[in-house]
């Protein structure tokens, strides 16, 4: 059994994960816009990143060692993957700064639209389930880590606009066929894509993943964003130079 996972500062496990380790969670974690998670705010506190669906708790590792100054809150609807989050998080050199909870997003915070330390969160991030029609896993914990059933996109969006800071980053990781589907739900949160990059297979190849990154619209001074490309292989199956340069700081 592969019970996990060696990064470079880092080992995630995920044998009691529904959702194991994949090139999806790598990708986000080392792409998603990190700048201003990078320091304290103007007035000296530290930035606060919300993980949505976090399983391994790969994702908030990851932007644990990009966010040196970052408090960083990871939330699973499944017990397993908490429980193995937690273990992950106290096994790593951040342990004071990653906090897991068992919740869905929708009841996550209580209260007044807030985190538990009143303050809005600067990057909120997820790799979330996708699949809506196709056959579903008996497996329940499986079937929930991959259908949106649990979390669809509308809820995903809307929840996470209302707990994003004034000036904060919301990035995502979809199927490229979700993406015109998520664009039309953020304009209607008044959020506008800042960065996407379209993720291909190998050159010449259909992108099949889009990682998306919005800001609320009064804080993005860009209508319509940057777009990139990224090609996984070369065309002899090898790590692509490009995906090396992202990857760089992670794989071993």
């Amino acid at each position: 059994m592969n019970l996990g996972f060696q990064f470079k500062q880092f080992f995630v496990k995920h044998d009691r994960c529904a959702m194991k380790v994949g090139t999806d969670g790598v990708l986000l974690g080392c792409w998603c816009p990190t700048a201003k998670s990078q320091r304290p705010t103007a007035n000296g506190q530290s930035p606060h990143i919300l993980d949505i669906g976090t399983g391994s708790g790969l994702i908030a590792l990851m932007l644990a060692q990009r966010c040196p100054e970052a408090q960083i809150t990871a939330i699973d609807i499944d017990a397993e993957a908490v429980a193995q989050a937690r273990e992950n998080f106290a096994a790593s050199t951040w342990a004071d700064r990653l906090h897991v909870a068992q919740s869905s997003l929708q009841e996550w915070p209580m209260g007044n639209g807030k985190c538990g330390n009143d303050k809005w969160y600067d990057l909120i991030v997820s790799n979330p389930p996708y699949f809506t029609d196709s056959l579903k896993n008996p497996d329940a914990a499986r079937c929930a880590a991959r259908h949106n059933d649990t979390l669809p996109f509308r809820m995903l969006i809307a929840q996470s606009a209302r707990l994003l800071a004034p000036d904060g980053i919301l990035a995502l990781i979809v199927p490229t066929e979700a993406e015109s589907e998520i664009q039309s739900l953020a304009r209607e949160q008044g959020l506008h894509c800042t960065h996407r990059c379209y993720v291909h297979p190998k050159p010449g190849r259909t992108a099949k993943r889009v990682m998306l990154a919005w800001k609320h619209a009064v804080a993005s001074a860009i209508y319509g964003g940057s777009t990139e490309h990224l090609t996984l292989e070369d065309d002899h199956g090898a790590r692509s130079d490009e995906y090396n340069q992202l990857t760089k700081d992670f794989y071993l």
